[in-house]
């Protein structure tokens, strides 16, 4: 069982900086994320975009905002149960909820906080018939673990930044790299598609375009997919492993079974006081809340994670009263026994 003090759902922008909120006021937190890596969208749609509203940053890639986000977090050593999403909460005394995961993992805390984005994010599928049938026996959604691709054959399909990075990433790890796409152009970022093409030129690269896989085939795992080429007839390509990358289609998922209040597929919160649920002891922070002039800004997330945090800090400590200190005086002092602070003022006469 994982015990925590407040159980963050999501590990996106706005619940990444919330385990900083939280580390400032003592609390310890773990998060629950349906996908294999921190993030949320942005590290899995669109990690190389540029995002120009961030407070400070004239343009921040995605990604790179979420490795300064973890990077921030690092020394308040926040907890991850990754590739699983919760399913049910119960509250197990005055004090404290259990959630449970898809896969059964217990978590015990003294506050929940949803912030889920848009929701759990499910893979779009191709429309391929019984392709259930090969899920997790080499047709892969995600790319969790790229040393299962060691010297193997695989068969990339998509044509965003997803399908072009573990392409080329997965280029220098398996033995053989196939990318398909519907279309001979590509919706990624500049670099992505100059590098497939110069590793195409190379040999390391095959791509196939434009072309769509209609088939898989093979005896209890995939062995080989079908190709249609306009004009062509369709034909096999033998392959260990099929990962189709198209994108991430955004669900409420259980959640929505909590008997939280919804609207239009968003959560309901109190934004007057601290972005609370109609349950005592359930935030939502983020893009997946909703109330009045809601604007679905990562800024915003980051502003209801801070109070979100004081309230859980005033059900944690009844009593006893916080005394707010701005980190350039207080300093931040990590779980891990590291401290960051400014350089101290110095007295010293001037000749």
């Amino acid at each position: 069982m994982i015990t925590t003090d407040i159980l963050i759902i999501g590990a996106g922008p706005t619940g990444l900086f919330a385990v900083f909120e939280a580390g400032l006021l003592k609390m310890k937190c773990h998060i629950i994320d349906a996908l294999p890596q921190p993030g949320g969208q942005l590290a899995e749609l669109y990690p190389k975009k540029p995002i120009f509203d961030i407070p400070g940053y004239p343009s921040v890639n995605a990604g790179e905002l979420i490795d300064n986000l973890m990077e921030q977090i690092k020394q308040f050593q926040p907890g991850f149960t990754l590739g699983e999403t919760a399913v049910s909460y119960t509250k197990v005394d005055d004090e404290w909820f259990e959630v449970i995961t898809n896969k059964g993992t217990v978590h015990r805390a003294k506050a929940i906080a949803i912030a889920g984005g848009l929701g759990t994010f499910e893979p779009r599928k191709p429309a391929i018939e019984n392709i259930a049938d090969y899920e997790e026996k080499g047709l892969e959604y995600f790319v969790k673990e790229p040393e299962h691709f060691r010297n193997k054959k695989v068969v990339i399909a998509g044509g965003g930044d997803s399908a072009l990075d573990w392409s080329i990433f997965l280029s220098n790890v398996a033995s053989e790299v196939t990318l398909i796409h519907r279309r001979n152009e590509f919706r990624g970022a500049l670099d992505s598609v100059e590098k497939v093409q110069d590793l195409k030129n190379q040999g390391k690269i095959k791509l196939i375009t434009p072309a769509e896989v209609t088939a898989v085939k093979g005896d209890g795992k995939v062995e080989a997919i079908t190709v249609a080429i306009d004009g062509q007839d369709p034909y096999d390509i033998e392959t260990d492993y099929f990962i189709p990358l198209f994108g991430l289609t955004p669900k409420l998922g259980e959640i929505g079974n909590w008997g939280l209040n919804i609207e239009k597929n968003a959560i309901v919160v109190n934004n007057a006081l601290d972005y609370q649920t109609n349950i005592d002891g359930i935030y939502a922070i983020g893009d997946i809340n909703t109330y009045p002039g809601k604007l679905k800004l990562i800024l915003c997330g980051f502003h209801e994670a801070t109070l979100m945090c004081q309230s859980v800090y005033n059900r944690l400590n009844p009593g006893k009263k916080f005394v707010l200190k701005y980190t350039t005086v207080s300093g931040v002092d990590g779980f891990d026994g590291s401290r960051k602070e400014a350089e101290k003022a110095v007295v010293k006469k001037i000749d």
